[in-house]
């Protein structure tokens, strides 16, 4: 592969895409499963995402930016019990809330949901990990 720094963040047709280096040099993909919430094996998607020339399908974006997508579709495709789930309960009743009124969020409820999905990213990163999910990253949140 190139010099191009790793990781990299994409969103790949509304969903979440990581390029990871490997130790052995190389570069894995990893897209988020609407069904897990963990991380399926995308390498056929890496050439896509490192070389897409103008695809609109496929955005690059910061690694705040990747932890709010991937928190966002955690939030809207599971369901289950916990604390992780707790919050994400927590932002949606905020944002429905917020939706009622018909307004946008104030500086204070975007910092408290950016904060709540930083949290819940740490914490279902940390549970993949320990369940042996090998694209589990809670480091990206601090990135």
């Amino acid at each position: 592969m190139t010099s191009t720094k790793f990781p990299r963040f994409f969103e790949y047709y509304g969903s979440s895409l990581k390029l990871v280096e490997m130790p052995d040099g190389g570069v894995a993909g990893w897209r988020l499963s609407e069904d897990s919430g963990g991380w399926e094996p995308a390498n056929h998607l890496i050439d896509k995402a490192l070389f897409a020339g103008g695809e609109q399908e496929i955005y690059e974006i910061s690694p705040d930016e990747f932890v709010w997508l991937t928190e966002q579709e955690r939030g809207r495709h599971l369901d289950g019990d916990g604390p992780v789930f707790a919050l994400y309960k927590t932002v949606e009743a905020l944002q429905d809330a917020i939706r009622a009124e018909r307004r946008y969020p104030t500086p204070r409820e975007q910092a408290l949901i950016t904060g709540i999905r930083r949290r819940t990213f740490v914490m279902f990163e940390e549970q993949l990990r320990t369940a042996g999910d090998p694209g589990a990253d809670p480091t990206i949140a601090a990135l």
